[in-house]
């Protein structure tokens, strides 16, 4: 029996697995004997020692070549959630009416408490479009659009269609005839991660990619992937736009298609920081290509350069992306041929939703000189905010300029965009959406306006608003998701039992207040009001505010529990939609997850990860060959990658550039605050010494450690650390010395000088990277 070019012998639990190859993560001594029984007829054809895997993911998986391959349907984990079993949506209140109530965030979104940065959600977008892209065509993608209601009390937003426009998912072929066999939606790229953003899932795509001759064969083209001026190509690059890949256009590129960048994925345009991504990603194939030599062949150097970024976005995934999330995997212990990697369906229409993240706006920070003043201008017509100051120029990019506008990544350049994400807190994972997201306007041109300009001879333009989390909702029972309690329970989660239990509040009744409707509350606009706002430091912030508006505010109280306008909407627990169910449960601690999108999360990565024979620990002999013979390894994280790629010195960036500022929180530690000396009355100064413990098992590679003064002191002089104290409160950064605590260490060095007026009292507790520490407090320990 032979499948892919590979030999296979004997059985293992009655699965078969091939000759040579381990089960575990790979321990066959480095030789090309011992690589080569690996290699198929794609492999000799390319000349590389190793198996090629193959675009679409067919063939990963030995025994079930389909598994996970290009146009299969999603897997399912729970029951499908249809109103008749078979095919039609699950009925349930309007679901934007449910996001004015719920996902509507009043322009107040929260950034998340372990200050991950933008880095989360851009990844995570990055692997969704690596993953999954359900297929939208067909006879039976009919349009379901969600209903409007300007009179609706809650709607702040004019929609002129009436409509929220929405397509219903195409029905996998043979699916929906019958409770046997219910409506199933198909899967259109690969379930592996495997680069397919950056290399596509077919040959053709692939050969327009790269550079040399766009006649569908990829074999016979360079290695290095077209990339003029070092960035994406346009649809025009090589001459007849019709000729170039299909990618989606909207917002500024509906008037102008052919001015897509073009990439592996076809939604690459989506957003300025998902083009610079996928620029990065085909700039660090074509720079491993320039390491490589001459000798080789260009298929060969193709195919060396692949394997290394497949295992690149890998091991930044599992090694980064995960941990910064709070996902925490079993240990790796080999290739499961077992395990079944098709996509899940509720992974990738409710899990792996995680759109309140988004910020509103990107943010980049760098020299002025890197701009023309002409450059400067054009940014600004367009409706970016710039401030020039002491030679610095701070620029904020809205999301609705960001959007399809690819044009943008070489005017900012690819650098600055990408150390700009690494130095911004993504927004929390919570229900609340940014109202770019949530109540996105785009206009539709009329006869006598078809470019929808102002002025006051030209008539009007239409008004239409898009709503992710409505769609979101929309989405889930379109595809037959259970509800929540339901997907709770195929988890292997207890079922809630009130409204309550699941959003942690203390519970689900509208308050007495007189700024409530009695009766009517979730119909009050007043219902949504942020009363209460705390920062990183725990200090009560206004939530109207100058530090609210700039993206201060971690944790927050409104006018009515979240509890009690679900049970308004809803009437029955057991009625809740997956999605609002799942984004409204409260964070574990430490991570970006209430318990059911951890379980999902979970299940899907170890599954993605133990399932794929072509997962970097399972790879090693290959990987290994690579780095002896040409010196290339691709253990490397995402600083290092931009860093090698664009022109931001790695010292510039943090260590791990999914934490503002590399602040990776530990695990658990323990601080210790004294004050040794203190004179005056009623006022003068004081000595105080901190020491810092790491009581978890992570090891901290640079901190910051925060607290608030209960009585106003300021700290005049900081010895093995600087401060920047803002009212009352402190931050301590590490000093170069004494950045890294090992797991059982202290740090006891740290000593500061401070002011005192009227009492002296010591912080009532400490975070160290986000991590709430046990503390030891002697504010008078000196005296």
């Amino acid at each position: 029996m032979k499948r892919q070019g590979a030999v296979l012998i004997g059985r293992r639990g009655g699965r078969f697995r091939p000759r040579g190859m381990r089960l575990g993560a790979g321990a066959c001594a480095l030789s090309i004997a011992c690589v080569t029984v690996l290699t198929g007829a794609s492999a000799a054809r390319a000349g590389v020692p190793f198996e090629v895997e193959s675009l679409d993911g067919h063939g990963n998986n030995l025994a079930h070549p389909e598994w996970g391959m290009v146009g299969r349907p999603f897997s399912r984990v729970g029951p499908v959630g249809y109103a008749d079993g078979v095919g039609a949506p699950a009925q349930g209140p309007n679901s934007r009416y449910l996001s004015n109530r719920i996902h509507n965030d009043v322009n107040e979104n929260l950034t998340n408490e372990t200050q991950v940065s933008q880095w989360g959600f851009l990844w995570g977008q990055f692997l969704d479009h690596t993953l999954g892209l359900r297929e939208s065509a067909g006879d039976s993608a009919t349009q379901a659009n969600i209903p409007f209601d300007g009179a609706d009390p809650m709607e702040s937003f004019r929609d002129d269609l009436g409509v929220i426009p929405f397509t219903r998912s195409a029905a996998a072929p043979g699916t929906g005839t019958g409770r046997n066999n219910p409506r199933q939606q198909t899967n259109t790229i690969s379930s592996y991660i495997d680069a397919s953003a950056v290399y596509g899932t077919s040959a053709a795509r692939l050969d327009w990619l790269r550079q040399g001759p766009a006649d569908g064969d990829p074999a016979n083209n360079a290695a290095r992937l077209l990339l003029p001026g070092d960035y994406l190509p346009r649809r025009t690059e090589r001459g007849d736009p019709a000729g170039a890949p299909a990618m989606d256009h909207d917002g500024l590129l509906t008037a102008h298609p052919e001015d897509a960048a073009v990439a592996g994925d076809q939604r690459a345009n989506e957003n300025i920081a998902l083009t610079a991504l996928h620029t990065l990603f085909a700039r660090e194939h074509n720079r491993i290509v320039s390491l490589l030599p001459g000798r080789l062949g260009e298929q060969a150097k193709f195919e060396i350069a692949r394997r290394v970024v497949i295992a690149e976005e890998q091991y930044i995934t599992y090694n980064e992306f995960l941990p910064a999330m709070g996902i925490t995997l079993p240990r790796y212990t080999g290739y499961h041929p077992w395990v079944d990697t098709t996509l899940s369906n509720e992974f990738s229409t409710v899990g792996f939703r995680a759109h309140s993240q988004i910020n509103g706006e990107f943010t980049v920070r760098t020299d002025a000189s890197r701009y023309r003043p002409s450059t400067l201008a054009a940014l600004r017509a367009q409706g970016v905010t710039v401030t020039t100051r002491g030679g610095r120029a701070d620029i904020e990019i809205p999301l609705n300029v960001a959007f399809f506008n690819p044009d943008l990544v070489p005017m900012l350049q690819l650098g600055p965009i990408l150390r700009g994400l690494a130095d911004t807190a993504q927004a929390n994972n919570d229900e609340q959406i940014d109202n770019q997201l949530r109540s996105t306007l785009f206009q539709i041109p009329v006869s006598g306006n078809p470019g929808c300009l102002n002025g006051p001879t030209l008539p009007q333009c239409f008004q239409g608003v898009m709503d992710l989390g409505a769609i979101d909702i929309e989405r889930g029972r379109d595809h037959g998701i259970p509800t929540y309690n339901q997907l709770r329970r195929a988890y292997g989660l207890p079922a809630r039992t009130s409204f309550a239990q699941i959003t942690g509040e203390d519970g689900d009744a509208f308050p007495a207040d007189p700024k409530l409707t009695p009766g009517n509350e979730v119909n009050d606009p007043d219902s949504l009001d942020f009363t209460g706002m705390r920062n990183l430091f725990g200090t009560a912030i206004d939530p109207g505010g100058a530090h609210a508006a700039r993206g201060d505010g971690v944790t927050a109280v409104r006018r009515t529990p979240l509890a009690a306008r679900l049970r308004a909407m809803y009437h029955d627990v057991d009625k809740v939609d997956a999605f609002v169910g799942m984004v409204a449960e409260p964070h574990a601690r430490g991570t970006q997850f209430g318990e059911l999108q951890r379980a999902i999360w979970t299940r899907e990565f170890q599954r993605l990860r133990d399932g794929d024979r072509f997962f970097y620990e399972n790879q090693q002999p290959a990987l290994r060959f690579i780095r002896n013979a040409y010196g290339i390894d691709f253990r490397r994280n995402l600083g290092d990658l931009i860093a090698a790629d664009t022109d931001i010195p790695r010292a510039s960036l943090a260590h791990d550039v999914f934490f503002v500022h590399g602040d990776v929180p530990p695990t658990s530690c323990r601080v210790r605050y004294a004050v040794k000396r203190q004179w005056g009355r009623r006022s003068g100064g004081f000595d105080a010494t901190i020491k810092i413990t790491n009581t978890g098992t992570r090891p901290i590679n640079g901190w910051t450690l925060r607290f608030a003064f209960p009585d106003g002191q300021r700290i005049a002089r900081v010895w093995e650390g600087s401060a920047d104290q803002d009212g009352v409160d402190v931050p301590i950064v590490n000093a170069a010395a004494d950045a890294a605590i090992p797991p059982g260490r202290t740090m006891d060095e740290m000593a500061f000088r401070g002011t005192w007026h009227g009492e002296n009292a010591g912080p009532a507790g400490f975070s160290l990277n986000t991590t709430q520490c046990s503390t030891v407090t002697d504010p008078r320990g000196g005296r």
